[in-house]
């Protein structure tokens, strides 16, 4: 008698150890696609709207920039780092496509990074196009939403 209740039991706890490990993968992918329709939805405000309305838009509030081996640390920064940066140049353009996700096991983290490209009209009008690789890590917010804080 003892040895079938503890036989059932074995097999009840593998049920669901078993579906909690299929449950877990589920909600990994669903937690990468989000990050991946964040990602998307964010290069394409930079496109349609420009690039500090769509970083500030996206950014945590005490997200923090790596830029020119300097860190642009919170909005506050951010706002300030863009308005110098737009009487620069008269125009500019980024895109960015992530070429891997990866999402922490609790769902609140996760990281992206790919190739970009910055394409930027001077003063003079000449184009100029700078190529490279982004990072950048994302976190949940309270509203389920995904905002970044670094990049």
């Amino acid at each position: 008698m003892i040895a079938k209740k503890i036989t059932l039991l074995l097999l009840i706890t593998g049920m669901f150890v078993g579906c909690h490990k299929d449950n877990k993968k589920v909600s990994m992918d669903q937690w990468k696609k989000e990050i991946l329709e964040a990602e998307r939805a964010f290069a394409a405000m930079a496109k349609a709207e420009g690039i500090p309305e769509a970083f500030l838009a996206y950014a945590a509030d005490s997200a923090v920039l790596m830029r020119n081996n300097s860190l642009v640390i919170g909005r506050g920064q951010m706002t300030e780092y863009f308005e110098k940066q737009s009487k620069s140049s008269a125009e500019m353009s980024l895109s960015w496509e992530p070429d891997f996700i990866d999402v922490s096991s609790s769902g609140d983290m996760g990281y992206t990074y790919g190739k970009f490209t910055f394409t930027m009209t001077d003063s003079t009008g000449v184009k100029q196009e700078g190529k490279g690789i982004f990072h950048t890590v994302w976190k949940r917010q309270q509203d389920g939403s995904w905002k970044f804080v670094w990049d």
